[in-house]
């Protein structure tokens, strides 16, 4: 039996739109794989009433079917679906990785992300990358049609996750057409300024980067008491804040002695409208990491 540990990501970072992305700290799926003659898949911890185990409707069984790698894998949930942190995409990437290793098929981590993107495509219609190339290689990512670009990184932040469910296909239908070309330009010039952050491991240039007028004020209208929180998490320190991946997440960028007011604030701001909600405090992290058991 192999063991694989893959963590929660936040896509798109506001600037980045199906391009940035994040691995965090914490929470993370766990992924355990045993070699069987055909593909069976159990589903525990976190929403994982609402988690198939059918493999033709798992992302998971999707990524065995890519790898030829027929496996009872059991997945333990520490990231819930519908969160905007990359649930599906955990655990895709850590299916990916145990399986490659279990059947010895000797692909890259990078190899490895366009098998984890078809497990996404069960979810979300398409075989978009922005999740699970984080969740495989850890720190910040690029994804372009050429390829993936990785950059380790160490930028403190606050991910907090509402008791409400947005869906990444509701998402992405409000997101527009099109856009003023005076938006373009700001938001390019966001992107370049985050990606400088993230190689000078600055929290104030990430935060000012992850601005963006085109994406982000579509789907934070779908999230209840997004502008409250986020301005209770620029209050109390936070240096930038925006909608994770699909939503209903919520990313604030900070230094690190400003973490826990941050996620106290961005809870009491929930709190105040009757929702309940929890915060984590972590940083860009590690992508999946495989343990032999």
């Amino acid at each position: 039996m192999l063991t694989v540990r893959a963590p929660a990501t936040s896509a798109n970072l506001g600037s980045g739109f199906d391009v940035f992305g994040v691995a965090l700290g914490t929470p993370a799926d766990v992924v355990r794989v045993e070699r069987a003659p055909e593909t069976r898949i159990t589903v525990t911890g976190a929403g994982s009433q609402y988690i198939p185990e059918d493999p033709a409707q798992n992302t998971v069984g999707a990524v065995a079917d890519a790898l030829d790698a027929p496996a009872h894998i059991k997945i333990d949930k520490g990231i819930r679906p519908s969160s905007g942190l990359g649930s599906s995409a955990a655990s895709a990437a850590a299916a990916a990785v145990a399986l490659n290793a279990l059947y010895d098929r000797g692909l890259s981590g990078k190899e490895l992300v366009p098998v984890a993107a078809e497990g996404e495509a069960l979810v979300s219609g398409e075989a978009h990358a922005d999740n699970v190339a984080p969740s495989l290689l850890g720190g910040f990512t690029v994804v372009t049609d050429d390829g993936v670009t990785q950059l380790d990184a160490s930028i403190p932040v606050v991910a907090c996750l509402p008791e409400m469910s947005v869906s990444t296909r509701d998402a992405r239908e409000v997101v527009p057409d099109s856009a003023a070309l005076e938006d373009v330009v700001d938001t390019v010039g966001n992107a370049a300024t985050l990606t400088v952050g993230m190689t000078r491991d600055d929290p104030d240039l990430v935060g000012r980067g992850m601005e963006d007028a085109i994406v982000t004020p579509e789907r934070t209208a779908l999230i209840d008491g997004y502008d409250r929180v986020r301005d209770a998490a620029l209050e109390a320190g936070a240096t930038g804040v925006t909608v994770s991946g699909a939503g209903p997440g919520i990313l604030a960028a900070c230094h690190r002695p400003d973490q826990g007011a941050i996620a106290g604030a961005m809870i009491d701001a929930f709190d105040a409208l009757g929702i309940e909600s929890r915060a984590y405090q972590t940083r860009i992290g590690e992508g999946a990491t495989l343990y032999r058991d």
